[in-house]
């Protein structure tokens, strides 16, 4: 996360107890420091309460989780992201004052499930508990059909967000719309009628 970060522009300030961690991204960070997070004067040494957003990302450590995600709170800092191993850790979170918490294996573990189950489908993001957008190939039943004929909408409650053809994006395509084979939809939708458009 730190070095996609980084390359995609912004400023940031890598913290870990593990020096190893913190050398691997020393040199593509603005500062990298060795320290626990635990620790308020560590943090206050830093400047962290002077950051836009700290994100906590601690593994196994739940305690060190919470209490890293509580100390930036009660410094100030604005938004706080943490990542939580499972919901009751997630609750905590929630409870300390994260502004957003994330569960990186269980979501990646839905997307992995939902892609090995459809052949045609490419990712899969859940947006809320029952509604989720999918990248998906255009079934070959749909090819050929323009948007209006296959009417997603009335016989999914599916909604098409873009048309992909090769390097070129449909944005907001209409009912004329003609979709080919090969096509991939980017899709919104209650989950279950995403389910179903895989296998009808």
């Amino acid at each position: 996360m730190a070095r996609e970060l980084s390359e995609i522009g912004y400023e940031v300030v890598a913290v870990d107890k593990d020096s190893e961690r913190v050398q691997d991204v020393a040199d593509v960070v603005v500062q990298a420091v060795q320290a626990d997070t635990t620790d308020e004067r560590a943090l206050e040494k830093m400047g962290i309460k002077n950051v836009d957003v700290a994100i906590v990302s601690i593994g196994q450590d739940v305690q060190a989780s919470i209490l890293t995600t509580l100390q930036l709170k009660s410094m100030g800092v604005k938004k706080v992201w943490a990542k939580a191993q499972n919901e009751l850790h997630g609750r905590v979170l929630e409870k300390v004052g994260a502004d957003r918490v994330v569960y990186p294996e269980r979501d990646m573990g839905v997307r992995v499930a939902h892609s090995l189950v459809s052949v045609n489908l490419l990712d899969y993001i859940e947006v809320a508990p029952d509604y989720s957008i999918a990248e998906t190939i255009v079934p070959q039943r749909f090819a050929n059909k323009t948007l209006g004929e296959i009417d997603l909408r009335k016989n999914y409650g599916i909604n098409v967000l873009v048309v992909k053809r090769g390097e070129g994006l449909n944005i907001s395509p209409g009912a004329t719309d003609m979709l080919m084979e090969g096509d991939v939809l980017i899709v919104i939708g209650p989950r279950n009628q995403l389910d179903r458009l895989q296998v009808d």
